[in-house]
C-alpha cells in the first residue's frame, strides 16, 4: 500500500532552502548549486526512521533488498545499515539478502515503452515466493517503476515493496506513489547524495538544487 502523504517529509522550496554558507560544500561545486534543500544530517535521520518503519512491517521471513542502480546505491547502503539494527514484527532482527538491478526505459532521451532489466530470466525466476524490497533514489514521473513492477508481477514473487528516498512533486507524474517515501521534493532538478547530473555531483553529501551555472558547466 502506498505511503500516506502525512507520513513523509514534504520539502517546500521556500522553507527548505538553506544558504550554502550554512553548510560545508566542496569547493569545486560552490557555484554549481543554487541552494541546499536537504542537509546530509537530515537525510541520515530520515533514513534511520524509514528503516524502522520498513523492518517493523515484516515477519521473520528473509527479505531480498534490491538496489536500483546507479543512483540508489548510497540510499541503499545507508538504509540496509540501519535495517540491520532495526526490529521486525516479532521484535527480532530481520534476515536480509542483497541484490542489484539496472533498469533502463529510455534511449536517446525517448521512452521505449518498455523496461530493460539487467537481471536474467533465471535471476528473476529465482525471486519466486520471496519478499522483495526495491530501493530507489527518486521517483520522478513514476512510469519506469510502474513498468518494472508490471514485469516483476509475472514471476510469482510473494511480496514486492518499493522504498524511494525522494518523490518528485511534478505535474508529469503518472500518480504512482511507492510504499515508503523519505521526502517529497519540489519539481526541481536535484543533485547530491548520489543523485547526478550527467554523472556529476554524486560526491556531494547534501541534496541540492542545481544552479544554471552548473547545468551549463556539466552539460553534454
Amino acid at each position: 500500500m502506498p505511503m500516506d502523504s502525512s507520513q513523509w517529509i514534504d520539502v517546500v522550496e521556500d522553507k527548505f532552502k538553506y544558504s550554502l554558507d550554512h553548510f560545508v560544500i566542496p569547493d569545486h561545486y560552490e557555484k554549481d548549486v543554487e541552494s541546499i534543500l536537504i542537509p546530509h544530517g537530515l537525510i541520515m535521520d530520515r533514513i534511520a526512521k524509514l528503516a524502522q518503519i520498513i523492518t517493523s512491517e515484516y515477519d521473520n521471513e528473509r527479505v531480498v533488498v534490491c538496489c536500483v542502480l546507479k543512483g540508489g546505491h548510497q540510499f541503499f547502503s545507508d538504509l540496509v545499515r540501519y535495517m540491520k539494527k532495526a526490529l521486525n514484527k516479532q521484535g527480532k532482527t530481520l534476515p536480509i539478502t542483497l541484490d542489484f538491478v539496472r533498469v533502463k526505459s529510455y534511449e536517446n532521451d525517448k521512452s521505449t515503452g518498455t523496461v530493460q532489466i539487467s537481471m536474467t530470466d533465471k535471476e528473476l525466476r529465482d525471486l519466486h515466493g520471496k519478499n522483495l524490497l526495491l530501493v530507489e533514489d527518486i521517483i520522478d514521473t513514476g512510469n519506469t517503476m510502474k513498468k518494472l513492477l508490471e514485469t516483476l508481477s509475472q514471476y510469482s514473487i510473494k511480496s514486492v515493496k518499493v522504498a524511494s528516498l525522494l518523490l518528485k512533486k511534478t505535474p508529469l507524474s503518472c500518480g504512482y506513489v511507492p510504499d515508503y517515501v523519505g521526502f517529497a521534493v519540489p519539481d526541481l532538478f536535484v543533485v547530491g547524495y548520489c543523485l547526478d547530473y550527467n554523472d556529476i555531483f554524486r560526491d556531494l553529501d547534501h541534496i541540492c538544487a542545481i544552479s544554471e551555472t552548473g547545468k551549463v558547466k556539466y552539460a553534454i
